[in-house]
């Protein structure tokens, strides 16, 4: 019986978390759960935002759905004990060093996204974030020149290991879907890029069916916004790649209907909506758990082995968002949990 580890967090975590597991509860799929705190609950409850017995459980669980970090009152703390630290920690100590963020607008929500209806309609992408290395994970710090001014710097890195194993994943992401990848990077400017592009172009040899393109960063946030429908599946850096899948997350309507996935090797994973804690709309019952649903989805495909499983809760979502649900972000007025129940309807 797969044991889920649910890490609610801060914010609107613990409201998306709950309809997330109604819906999986009501799918009698023989999961069993066990939650912990995590994030800024975590360092207000024992002083630290990653405690050792969530570690514990996490390492545990078959796989991991995690709600969100962010707590504006933590904000002052030193950075070891920041909410964000306990997502950065989780990543490092489970080596899930690869996101998947899939962004596909669902029929019906055209009229959601900033762009015109007929070109967000294009809208069926997967991007593929590394997330072990760059500029998260270098060397940082702050300092004194020599001239008396304060300094801080952070250093982008990646060996070239690194870059082949986020770029396997990319093309053998991309042999099961349409076939194409686009590698992002800013080769131009940034040593670090051309190793990923040389790193790339190398690994593409081992996948002469898939078409591989190279795009500089600044041109793919442009290319998201004229013309999304280009895009397969694009393999990119931790730091390009955070910023892109929220860039891609707004084009499909809303932050709040994009799921993700962060694997290790061996697939097991940690899955999560992108939208972070929203400490603004916390306990108002606004947010729309649709992403932590299908963050759920997910896991059943990519960590349990439960795909027939995995689909019908995405049609579930699919389904009911064609029948007119919507929450406060998509342009409508259903509650957290009442967007929950039409999902559960449509189950």
């Amino acid at each position: 019986m797969p044991l889920i580890a649910l890490l609610p967090g801060d914010g609107i975590g613990p409201e998306v978390i709950a309809e997330a597991r109604r819906v999986l509860d009501a799918m009698s799929l023989d999961l069993t759960f066990e939650e912990a705190p995590v994030g800024g609950a975590a360092y207000q409850a024992g002083g630290h935002p990653l405690p050792a017995a969530t570690l514990d459980l996490a390492r545990r669980a078959d796989a991991i759905l995690f709600g969100a970090v962010g707590d504006p009152t933590c904000d002052a703390l030193e950075r070891s004990l920041r909410p964000e630290q306990a997502i950065l920690g989780l990543r490092k100590e489970l080596a899930l060093f690869a996101n998947l963020r899939p962004a596909k607008l669902f029929p019906g929500l055209e009229d959601a996204s900033a762009l015109r209806p007929e070109v967000a309609a294009a809208i069926d992408m997967v991007i593929v974030r590394e997330l072990n290395g760059d500029v998260y994970f270098g060397e940082k710090g702050m300092r004194t020149t020599a001239a008396g001014l304060r300094e801080g710097y952070d250093v982008m890195r990646y060996d070239e290991s690194e870059v082949a194993r986020i770029a396997h994943l990319g093309f053998q992401t991309a042999t099961k879907r349409a076939g194409k990848l686009c590698s992002v990077d800013k080769a131009n400017v940034l040593e670090t890029s051309q190793l990923w592009r040389d790193v790339v172009i190398e690994v593409s040899a081992h996948y002469p069916q898939v078409a591989l393109t190279h795009m500089y960063v600044d041109n793919c946030a442009m290319q998201l916004v004229r013309d999304p429908g280009q895009f397969d599946v694009i393999v990119t850096g931790n730091l390009f790649g955070d910023i892109l899948s929220d860039q891609a997350s707004m084009c499909a309507g809303s932050i709040g209907m994009l799921p993700s996935a962060s694997l290790d090797a061996s697939a097991k994973g940690l899955y999560e909506p992108i939208h972070g804690s929203a400490p603004d709309i916390a306990g108002q019952s606004k947010a729309n758990p649709c992403a932590t649903i299908l963050s759920a989805a997910m896991m059943l495909r990519h960590s349990l082995g439960m795909a027939e499983a995995a689909d019908r809760l995405e049609a579930a979502v699919g389904a009911a968002l064609a029948g007119g649900a919507r929450t406060a972000d998509l342009g409508g007025t259903l509650s957290t949990r009442a967007m929950g129940d039409a999902v559960l309807v449509a189950l």
